[in-house]
């Protein structure tokens, strides 16, 4: 192997380690050689300035970002060991195999659900909420979840939706089933029952982005004019029609902005499934099985391909986002 070769596909830990020492050297001598650089060359061109400040970060992204990117667009369109080009035959899998077909749909079913009812539990949360006497402390609570990582909530679930089965004075550890039990009714196996599994995976996603979407949306709530409600009122709305016809007509950018995010978080979604399931019992997601693909079942060129299709359905929700927010700049 090349020095080339070892520098882009390192093998062993002693290599990483060694490459990742050699880049942070490199950060540093660069940057201090810049910031010398301009300090000694007080008139230098305004454009020998940005380059010297913009070009290592544009290399750094080039290297970091986009040569990554486009190899694994190349090996997508290559075989299981990355030697022979394949044409489109793992995309032709991945949407045509059984398996890859309930990863897309299962992948499908969280794009919906979780953006939509994540937001509509932050934007009825932070309306009911909303100039209460304990705002703070309801708001506080809903946004807590935020501040725990993806792997801390999903054991955190895990043990809520825990089972145990019915033999003789075995007790519930599970808080659901336990609740379950106090109702007369049969334990279950929450995260092996299929197709319901999926929902209480989502279920994970939809408490702990709540307290996102409460919380832009309460400031957006905050932020409509007095008088447009002084005026809805006056006008005979209030309640439903009130919610209806001004808070969510007024807040649009921001709902906009809330789906959009989290539906972005959502595609990405790896830590849930991976800590709770495992993708067994058709739970897996396009997240999930790309990594399942390259790591385990040792196959680059399907694996590359989900993070292609990955990619692919990420562009225009990006897309519709940046759309949305240049239209909410013109009307302001």
């Amino acid at each position: 192997m090349t020095t080339v070769d070892w520098l882009l596909q390192p093998d062993t830990t002693a290599e990483k380690l060694t490459l990742m020492v050699i880049a942070i050297v490199l950060f540093v001598v660069v940057m201090g050689a810049i910031l010398l650089g301009i300090d000694r060359l007080r008139r230098a061109p305004t454009w020998v300035v940005v380059l010297g400040f913009l070009g290592p970060t544009l290399l750094f992204l080039a290297f970091g970002l986009l040569y990554p990117g486009l190899r694994t667009v190349w090996n997508s369109f290559r075989d299981g060991r990355g030697r022979n080009f394949i044409g489109v035959e793992n995309y032709v899998t991945a949407f045509t195999d059984g398996q890859f077909q309930v990863v897309l749909r299962n992948t499908a079913l969280w794009v919906v659900l979780v953006p939509l009812a994540a937001t509509l539990f932050g934007l009825v949360y932070a309306v009911l909420v909303d100039r209460t006497r304990f705002e703070y402390l309801a708001k506080t609570l809903i946004f807590l979840p935020m501040s725990i990582s993806l792997v801390g909530a999903s054991i955190i679930w895990k043990f809520v939706y825990e089972y145990k089965p019915v033999q003789g004075n075995i007790q519930q550890t599970g808080l659901l089933n336990q609740v379950l039990v106090w109702l007369g009714m049969e334990p279950q196996q929450f995260l092996q029952d299929q197709p319901w599994n999926n929902i209480f995976l989502i279920v994970v996603m939809v408490w702990i982005q709540a307290g996102f979407a409460m919380t832009v949306l309460s400031a957006a709530v905050k932020a409509i004019p007095d008088d447009i409600v002084e005026a809805a009122r006056l006008d005979g709305l209030h309640g439903l029609g009130m919610f209806r016809y001004i808070t969510v007509p007024s807040i649009r950018p921001a709902l906009v902005v809330v789906v959009t995010t989290i539906a972005m978080a959502t595609l990405k979604v790896f830590d849930i499934v991976r800590t709770m399931t495992g993708g067994n019992f058709n739970t897996s997601v396009v997240a999930y099985e790309f990594y399942t693909q390259s790591f385990t079942a040792r196959n680059q060129g399907l694996g590359a391909a989900l993070a292609v299709i990955l990619f692919v359905l990420v562009i225009p929700i990006i897309a519709y986002n940046v759309r949305q927010l240049k239209l909410a700049e013109e009307i302001r």
